[in-house]
């Protein structure tokens, strides 16, 4: 590796220090997970769980939208929209980038 990149590396991993804790896998006999209170094989799993069940309420809320009057839909807080705009917000490619760092940094501790 050249002089530089080994420098862009160093400063990269004392960015992510104080907000990034590279979690060591917990292994099973079939395969490795990454725990957070569930367990997950990678960062990408954790988004695409997070994501689906933002999908769940929103066809939950989709299915309970006919009970609501005319009256309270215009007064109450449209919570199916803001799920929706939340999800179009979740960085799930970064999750991706989250676990290509996750394995540079056990690679080299």
């Amino acid at each position: 590796m050249e002089k530089n990149e080994i420098k862009k590396l160093e400063n990269l991993k004392k960015l992510i220090a104080p907000y990034f804790n590279p979690q060591k896998p917990y292994a099973d006999k079939t395969r490795s997970y990454y725990t957070a209170q569930i367990k997950l094989s990678n960062y990408y799993e954790l988004g695409s769980t997070i994501t689906n069940m933002l999908k769940m309420c929103i066809l939950a809320l989709e299915q309970q939208e006919h009970k609501i009057s005319e009256t309270d839909q215009y007064s109450s807080i449209n919570v199916m929209l803001i799920l929706e705009m939340v999800l179009e917000m979740f960085p799930l490619d970064e999750f991706e980038v989250f676990d290509e760092i996750n394995k540079m940094c056990l690679a080299d501790s």
